[in-house]
């Protein structure tokens, strides 16, 4: 009998040679896979890996090219997520298909079947929430809630239809130490009633914490299996990237300048009513510094990232300040003409055309002064493609972007692909000061890796550098300083030494920011 079939055997979920494939590209190339009942199973890999296209076949969302999907051994076509559902898979998406406007009953109602009343949704909803450490009030709109417990909504809908494998992708990425830690209660509860958990994650030591084995996959294959717990970040980075991945280092970091970005009482109403109004806001970045802010998603990081780009200007001229210059009323062509660059939250549409070839996307993303590199002589202004094409190809060497030819469209780039161009794009312009939102969102550890170093080079040159980042390894990573902001509140900044991860969850989740200093020092 084979390894696999006898790893099958007994097994809740398996695949056998599963395959997908989009035109000439295998996403997922014969993979084997099998998960055991009352197992909490790890899925590794790089941005491109295939693990997306394959959790997508397993809840329905992608049918295979070719091989089976067993069933507690027994061949099953699942034909789309209600169908997963039925079989007993449930799955819990990185990014939440939740309606604001509705309340937490309403949300979970839509996913339920027909005929059964509000009332008895929200009683359910209420009992399973709280058997699992997961509080939550099911006449609550959505638009009033923490992510952490927006999350927690997701999870209580997927329970409520009694699955026996629940698929969690990057639940993390967005919750605070302390809520990450009730998370992981809840996943050994489940674990203890002998349902499994197929768990998404780039951050190794949670694998190592609470998963009982890995699969890895690279470039559409399997490549290895293990436990996680005999294993290290380091050896579990190198499985999954096929070599060693490279620290972050810090030394040789540039003798602090002067102060090249300052926010002075900045404050800005909610635009919509499901945004966050900026209040009070004060900042300090100095050349040869980079000040991360943290805080739980959805507490003002967009808002802040708007003001301080310029793509929502505010009233008040010396809010936001470059070089000791006011520029709060200009947009962002002005600051980036000042030697600003900035990198926002959203990749596709925002960052980045997904039509767009790269080298497209690098005109314009440039400011007017910027192109000039690109233009010809003449009073028509013609774009040399030429120099268009020599700097694109700088970008993806000194970034290492991994793509299928000379000049993709964007949309065809792995996400840390895509986003190591971005952020590569910014920095060859060398600006002096730069401002990124979520530099590493679902970015694998090589290419995080390389993201955080370059941000730290920039520093070291002598630029100031803002990082706005839900990840606490990568803000202890890159940060000289420190602040956490809370419901558009922006902490003070504290030496990055100085903090420990606990103390960084309580300001980000709320702690008084009057009261700080005294109940840090007690923590």
């Amino acid at each position: 009998m084979a390894v696999h079939e006898q790893a099958v055997d007994g097994s809740l979920l398996a695949v056998d040679k599963l395959t997908k494939v989009f035109g000439t590209f295998a996403a997922c190339d014969h993979i084997d896979l099998a998960i055991k009942p009352g197992e909490i199973h790890a899925l590794l890999g790089e941005n491109g890996a295939g693990k997306s296209t394959l959790v997508k076949m397993l809840f329905g969302v992608l049918a295979p090219t070719s091989g089976r999907i067993l069933w507690q051994g027994e061949p099953v076509r699942i034909s789309s997520p209600n169908a997963a559902r039925k079989l007993g898979i449930g799955m819990v998406f990185q990014h939440f298909s939740l309606f604001e406007a509705l309340t937490v009953a309403e949300n979970i109602a839509l996913s339920m079947a027909p005929g059964i009343s509000l009332a008895k949704i929200s009683e359910e909803a209420a009992t399973l929430s709280r058997s699992y450490g997961l509080p939550l009030d099911p006449k609550a709109h959505v638009a009033d809630l923490s992510v952490g417990e927006r999350q927690r909504i997701e999870i209580v809908r997927a329970l409520l239809q009694n699955p026996r494998l629940i698929i969690l992708d990057e639940p993390t990425s967005v919750l605070t130490p302390q809520e990450a830690d009730r998370l992981f209660d809840t996943l050994a509860k489940l674990k203890a009633e002998g349902r499994s958990v197929l768990y998404i994650s780039h951050r190794l030591e949670e694998v190592q914490r609470i998963c009982d084995r890995a699969t890895v996959l690279r470039h559409g294959k399997v490549t290895g299996a293990c436990d996680p717990r005999q294993e290290t970040p380091s050896s579990l980075a190198r499985m999954m990237v096929g070599s060693d991945v490279a620290h972050v280092s810090a030394e040789g970091t540039s003798a602090r300048g002067d102060v090249l970005l300052e926010a002075r009482h900045l404050s800005a109403a909610a635009r919509t009513p499901f945004a966050v109004s900026l209040k009070d806001v004060c900042l300090k970045v100095h050349g040869g510094e980079v000040l991360a802010i943290a805080g739980v998603a959805g507490n003002g990081q967009s808002e802040l990232f708007d003001a301080l780009s310029g793509e929502y200007p505010v009233a008040d001229a010396n809010a936001v300040q470059l070089r000791q210059k006011p520029v709060g009323t200009l947009g962002i062509n002005a600051r980036r003409l000042m030697g600003s660059g900035f990198v926002p939250e959203e990749r596709h549409g925002h960052a980045a055309v997904s039509a767009l070839p790269l080298s497209d996307n690098l005109v314009l993303a440039r400011s007017v002064s910027d192109r000039k590199a690109f233009l010809g002589g003449g009073r028509l202004g013609i774009i040399r493609q030429d120099a268009v094409k020599r700097a694109t190809k700088r970008i993806c060497e000194v970034m290492d972007v991994r793509k299928s030819g000379e000049d993709p469209p964007a949309g065809s780039l792995s996400g840390g692909n895509l986003q190591k161009f971005i952020v590569g794009r910014e920095l060859d312009r060398q600006p002096s000061v730069l401002v990124v939102n979520q530099p590493t969102w679902g970015v694998d550890a090589g290419a995080a890796s390389r993201i955080r170093q370059a941000l730290v080079d920039l520093a070291k040159a002598g630029s100031a550098v803002l990082v706005i980042s839900q990840d606490l390894d990568e803000i202890f990573e890159v940060a000289t300083e420190i602040a956490v902001i809370n419901e558009g509140r922006l902490s003070d900044a504290y030496p990055a030494k100085d903090l420990s991860r606990e103390k960084i969850g309580l300001l980000m989740g709320g702690m008084q920011v009057g009261k700080q200093a005294e109940s840090l020092d007690a923590h």
